[in-house]
């Protein structure tokens, strides 16, 4: 879920702990939460910034309007290019998948994998860190992809460009709540380096994600948004079952189930 390299080469022992920052909030939340979640170029942060990556979840849904408002920028680009909707569709999430490094895409390759390919909590938490992919995750991502395609580029002919915006921004809104519902399935990796938000913060990011869907798409968000959440309750439950807690991919699997479901709900609504 979160930018491997940036957590390698900048974050200084104890990053998480919140020793050195005890702040609600801070002018850094936003670069920070883009250094995490996306590889768009954002000047060098101070090292002591890093210690406030779980206290700058709250900023994870203004990401998601980041990303998507340069992808529904190309969507709109392709459109006005009379270029088939699938092309368009195709385009805009391509500006999503290489705005974030595929991350989210990956952990969700990652979590099916792990939690279909293993018997024991210690075998699926095994195959989600290993870096090759396997059957169950190949077809989670060719399923996942091509359902996003269609939605999309429903969207896009029907030029609710507003619908993928707040699809964008709620589906990152989810990534906290699980990070602060969920222990660490493991005491190693990227999300337990992160640690959990507080609850403050997780309701923060919430509130401006649902705020935002609500301006963009009407009270008809408020469906999509429910319909995303037990998706999302769904998806914590099994995380709870099959290895007792949440990872960094979980996490990014949540974002993408997040996302095509208010999609889904979004196309119905057509």
């Amino acid at each position: 879920m979160f930018n491997r390299t940036v957590q390698t080469n900048k974050t200084p022992k104890g990053a998480g702990v919140h020793k050195n920052d005890t702040k609600p909030f801070s002018v850094w939340d936003i670069p920070l939460a883009l250094v995490l979640l996306t590889r768009l170029p954002v000047p060098r942060l101070p090292e002591n910034v890093f210690a406030r990556q779980a206290d700058a979840a709250w900023a994870f849904p203004v990401v998601g309007m980041v990303v998507g408002l340069l992808a529904c920028g190309v969507g709109w680009a392709a459109m006005a290019l009379t270029l088939p909707p699938t092309a368009g569709a195709v385009l805009l999430i391509a500006t999503l998948v290489i705005s974030t490094g595929a991350m989210h895409e990956d952990g969700l390759a990652d979590t099916v994998d792990g939690f279909w390919g293993g018997f024991t909590p210690e075998r699926r938490l095994e195959i989600m860190k290993d870096s090759h992919i396997g059957t169950y995750g190949v077809l989670a991502l060719i399923f996942s992809q091509v359902l996003r395609v269609i939605l999309m580029g429903a969207l896009l002919t029907a030029g609710l460009y507003g619908a993928i915006l707040a699809a964008c921004i709620i589906s990152r809104a989810f990534m906290p709540v699980l990070m602060a519902a969920l222990p660490n399935a493991r005491n190693t990796g990227l999300s337990h380096t992160v640690g959990g938000p507080s609850v403050r913060t997780v309701l923060v990011g919430m509130v401006l994600a649902v705020v935002c869907a609500l301006v963009l798409m009407g009270s008809g968000a408020l469906i999509a948004i429910l319909i995303a959440s037990v998706t999302i309750a769904g998806l914590a439950g099994l995380a709870k079952t099959k290895i007792s807690g949440q990872t960094g991919d979980v996490l990014g699997a949540t974002q993408q189930l997040a996302e095509l479901s208010f999609l889904a709900v979004a196309v119905a609504a057509l």
